[in-house]
């Protein structure tokens, strides 16, 4: 975006706009509270329309005292008169500019399948378009591209002593940004065609309640279906191009019963924080036995529980309850998560 034109009237543009796309996720630092807390925190305040102006403000905060600590310790040296003049620092464009970056932080969050709380504190609910993986291959190629090219020709046009012709940069940058706009409305229009064909279709004869189709990478034509209907959850492949849904692969999940256990589970920290994120929650409780009896509720959301992957669901959780329902344990899913068989053998007590 800097390069697109924003960097041509103010100095520190670029910087500004580059600390302020990001700095949204400086809640990645609840992290160091442990994963629940960093469940419960991504994507909250930081990542709001509320929270766009405050973002905007400390970045630009930062870039003025940064500025200042240069000029203290290396002064500006005199420009030799064929040199371009500096451009001015305007510190009410360079906000502006902070806030603007700030919300295509927000714009490209929303776009995944993931979701984002824009409206906290006052509204919590989660909003997604799910039209793009979280990691998008050809999105960052098109961007890398908008940025590495002009600089190749650049070096060409030295090479062969041709002069450039307007702000560098400027036509490639702008490129990107209308292919990273083709892209969000060519994966739209095959996410409408694929939640359409889901629509149209019975799942073993029931109804669905509800449902979604969440892309792939790189293919935009592949999208991973979930539907509830009042007895079970199924996930399925659905291909967008053809449309088709392929039940023959479809994965059913029977809602279990609710139970003292379930409802310890889903009462405890990590149960509350999980099931206000989670859109397909899944909860499995397994009774184990041993020298300490007890409950493991495994947490999980259908979202990502693709087919082709193996182990446990990614960003799924789980609670350890004693035989009086009291939690032992609870997190995230990791490699050292609990299982039925290690806490036959003891689970240690958290």
């Amino acid at each position: 975006m800097g390069r697109a034109g924003f960097n041509r009237k103010s100095a520190l543009t670029t910087l500004t706009m580059v600390l302020a796309a990001e700095a949204a996720d400086v809640d990645v630092l609840w992290e160091f509270k442990g994963s629940i807390a960093a469940l419960q925190h991504h994507r909250g305040i930081t990542h709001s329309f509320v929270g766009v102006p405050l973002i905007a403000a400390a970045v630009l905060v930062f870039v003025y005292l940064s500025h200042r600590l240069k000029l203290r310790l290396r002064p500006p040296r005199a420009r030799s008169p064929e040199a371009p003049p500096r451009l001015p620092i305007r510190w009410g464009y360079l906000y502006f500019c902070a806030v603007v970056a700030a919300l295509s932080h927000l714009l490209l969050d929303y776009t995944t399948a993931y979701g984002i709380r824009l409206f906290e504190p006052f509204d919590f609910r989660w909003y997604s378009w799910e039209i793009v993986a979280i990691i998008e291959p050809i999105m960052l190629l098109a961007l890398i591209a908008g940025l590495v090219l002009p600089a190749l020709f650049g070096l060409i046009n030295q090479e062969i002593g041709a002069r450039s012709k307007g702000p560098r940069g400027r036509v490639g940058a702008i490129f990107a940004l209308v292919c990273l706009v083709l892209i969000w409305g060519f994966r739209d229009y095959q996410h409408r065609r694929a939640v359409t064909a889901m629509n149209s279709f019975l799942y073993h004869g029931a109804t669905p309640l509800r449902l979604a189709a969440y892309p792939y990478m790189i293919n935009p034509f592949r999208w991973h279906g979930v539907v509830e209907t009042a007895d079970f959850l199924e996930t399925v492949p659905v291909n967008s191009l053809a449309p088709e849904v392929d039940d023959s692969h479809g994965l059913v999940f029977y809602k279990p019963a609710e139970t003292d256990a379930s409802r310890a589970a889903k009462s405890s920290y990590l149960g509350q924080v999980y099931l206000d994120w989670a859109v397909f929650p899944l909860v499995e409780v397994q009774e184990f036995q041993g020298e300490n009896s007890g409950y493991l509720a495994e947490f999980k959301d259908l979202r990502y529980t693709f087919p082709d992957r193996r182990g446990r669901a990614p960003l799924g959780g789980y609670v350890v309850l004693s035989s009086d329902l009291r939690v032992l344990q609870q997190g995230m899913n990791s490699s050292r998560s609990p299982t039925v068989d290690s806490l036959e053998r003891g689970p240690e007590r958290q």
